[in-house]
């Protein structure tokens, strides 16, 4: 069993971040293993995986670089950094650590991930792992990922919301709960990591981030440049469940009634929720969600309340009555149906 030892100011510090260069490295490691967790994926797989092998099937020091690289147990190190954690993050500027490292620790990274294995003799002494493993990021991120990154990004966001609603309400045991196999909190500054036979680490004054990405994909990082503070962080899928709680179809007829941005509002309103979360798991931008919300409330189907510093929103007895009525449907009509006897119908089955 691997565990990290966390003092309780880094617990305290530790959050939640986004990085397009974790999301890409998710979508290599999806690319690599060529299998899919459920239909979304393998319809992303479909699409993709055919010029995935034919680009490696045309640069043999890549393919068996990515094969070195990519382990059942372990990752390169170099190749999967630990985040900043910036909000400004851009993917240029995370590519450009991997990128930056030095030949000889790429090598002994490919090592490390090969259990202590030889390297194979095609690229013992290549100085150009790096920048290989740097292109390739770069390819699966222009062909794979940025073509739908808005969309990734608010499934990513409404992942973080909500586990920050559960860090709110439970604490950090509630926030971790079900991020990836063999994560949970041991107690006595003890965070178990995973379920392999991995040395201890202590993370004293390290910062600690929790980073999702949307591919079925999971590993452990950290920096080990020594030019930046220390950072380690837990990479984990989203998951759709929790970042879209209790989201049912927005009825036609409420479509047809209120424009079908305001519907998809008032519809996710049965439950508390911030303008962020709303312009989070619509997609739709900032200042159409405030319009909404205004509409809404001065309709009087929705009211607002302050949550420390959060205003958040949910709909009034009126909103509610409104949605449920159209959910409902039109009454039927002709002759009401004959009134069933004590643990028998009279009505054909």
């Amino acid at each position: 069993m691997g565990w990290w030892e966390i003092t309780a100011d880094t617990l305290a510090a530790g959050r939640f971040a986004l990085s397009p260069l974790a999301e890409t490295t998710a979508a290599l490691k999806t690319l690599h293993r060529g299998t899919a967790a459920h239909p979304g994926e393998r319809a992303w797989l479909d699409a993709h995986l055919p010029a995935y092998r034919a680009r490696l099937a045309a640069d043999p020091p890549t393919a068996l670089l990515v094969r070195c690289a990519l382990r059942p147990t372990w990752n390169a190190t170099f190749l999967t950094p630990a985040p900043t954690g910036d909000a400004d993050q851009d993917f240029p500027a995370e590519l450009a650590r991997i990128r930056d490292t030095p030949p000889a620790t790429a090598r002994a990274d490919l090592v490390e991930a090969l259990a202590g294995a030889p390297l194979p003799a095609a690229l013992r002494h290549r100085a150009d792992l790096p920048e290989r493993a740097a292109v390739l990021l770069d390819w699966v991120w222009r062909r794979t990922v940025l073509p739908d990154w808005p969309h990734r990004r608010r499934v990513l966001e409404a992942d973080v919301l909500a586990r920050t609603a559960r860090l709110g309400s439970g604490g950090w045991v509630a926030a971790l709960d079900g991020m990836r196999p063999g994560l949970r909190w041991l107690g006595a500054n003890r965070l178990q990591i995973s379920a392999h036979d991995h040395p201890a680490r202590q993370l004293g004054g390290a910062r600690l981030l929790f980073v999702p990405v949307t591919p079925q994909q999971s590993w452990l990082s950290w920096n080990t440049d020594g030019r930046t503070p220390p950072r380690s962080a837990v990479v984990y899928p989203c998951s759709g469940a929790l970042a879209e709680p209790d989201r049912p179809p927005v009825p036609g007829a409420l479509t047809a009634l209120l424009g079908g941005g305001r519907a998809a509002v008032l519809v996710l309103l049965g439950a508390p929720k911030s303008t962020t979360q709303l312009v989070a798991l619509t997609g739709q931008g900032l200042g159409s969600v405030g319009r909404h919300l205004q509409v809404l409330r001065d309709a009087g189907l929705i009211a607002r309340r302050r949550a420390g510093r959060s205003v958040l929103y949910r709909r009034t007895d009126a909103g509610e009555a409104v949605v449920r009525a159209v959910t409902a449907g039109p009454e039927p009509s002709g002759p009401p149906s004959p009134t069933p006897t004590c643990g028998r119908s009279t009505r054909s089955r």
